[in-house]
């Protein structure tokens, strides 16, 4: 269980995560910018004292995740985009993970975008110590099949830990019939996507998000001055070149990645190029029920 101290913190870097959540999802209108976004959600996240826990998620109808502008990105929202906004702040390492889905000026999908929101809302219903991980998944599955779509079966939730975004178990979207438990004093992220394709993801493009794979020496002094800056800077969360207040970033980023020092991920695409939505909330495990830490 967290000490006093511990859960403070990550009550806090989850109502800045919550109320950066919802800033984003404001701003997405047909003709804004991702780029302005991002910045907007990643600025209140720092001003508001925290981290970033990775850099903000901007994912558009078929790319489930794993999508940030680049500095020089000029995408806009257009009419009838389906939108996840994806965002986490951490403060000494404590997370608030959470994303929620809009329809850009039509209700095209809403149905679709709501169902992911009541999937994540049922788990927050009865989530707690001693909970199998495949009644999350039954849940959750169940309700997006009740609305005629499909959860995205090889996406699911994660445990947290300090300074660890994915730690230990995987909450699985769909009934795995995984009997391990929930239990009392975990920090648990639910994300249920749902999709009116055929319920995979696949790798796309190569994005913009990287972490640190290993340690290497690095020949260029700036290159390595660049890399002790985002040691320092996002510890061991994974982090953009935009993020980064370091002149030629985007430079360093690349050459990093040829020397095998980062990692880059790859956008996640429904399989059939179908529309997909996602909620998330953070949860912190203190007993018989889970309390939503990612409130604005």
């Amino acid at each position: 269980m967290l000490n006093e101290d511990q859960l403070a913190k990550l009550r806090t870097a989850g109502k800045v995560a919550g109320a950066a959540r919802e800033l984003g999802l404001s701003m997405v209108k047909e003709g804004a910018k991702l780029y302005d976004v991002a910045q907007e959600v990643e600025g209140y996240i720092r001003e508001h004292g925290c981290g970033l826990a990775f850099p903000c998620n901007i994912s558009i109808n078929e790319i489930a995740a794993h999508y940030t502008p680049s500095c020089t990105d000029k995408s806009v929202f257009h009419l009838g985009d389906v939108v996840k906004v994806d965002c986490g702040a951490e403060l000494d390492g404590y997370v608030g993970d959470t994303a929620g889905t809009v329809e850009v000026g039509t209700n095209t999908y809403r149905d679709l975008v709501e169902v992911s929101k009541t999937a994540r809302n049922t788990v927050a219903e009865f989530i707690g110590d001693g909970v199998p991980l495949g009644e999350i998944g039954r849940a959750v599955q169940m309700t997006i099949e009740g609305k005629g779509y499909h959860p995205i079966v090889n996406l699911c939730g994660h445990q947290i830990e300090q300074y660890n975004l994915h730690a230990g178990m995987s909450v699985p979207n769909y009934a795995s019939g995984e009997e391990t438990q929930i239990k009392a004093g975990m920090t648990v992220a639910i994300e249920p996507f749902a999709t009116n394709g055929r319920g995979e993801v696949r790798n796309g493009k190569p994005g913009n998000i990287v972490r640190i794979l290993r340690e290497r020496s690095i020949a260029d002094p700036k290159t390595q001055e660049f890399f002790d800056y985002v040691k320092g800077e996002f510890k061991s969360f994974p982090f953009c070149a935009r993020s980064c207040d370091f002149p030629d970033a985007e430079k360093h980023v690349r050459t990093l990645i040829r020397h095998g020092v980062l990692s880059s991920y790859a956008q996640l695409v429904e399989v059939d190029g179908g529309i997909v939505s996602q909620h998330e909330y953070t949860f912190y495990i203190d007993g018989k029920r889970g309390e939503v830490t990612t409130l604005p």
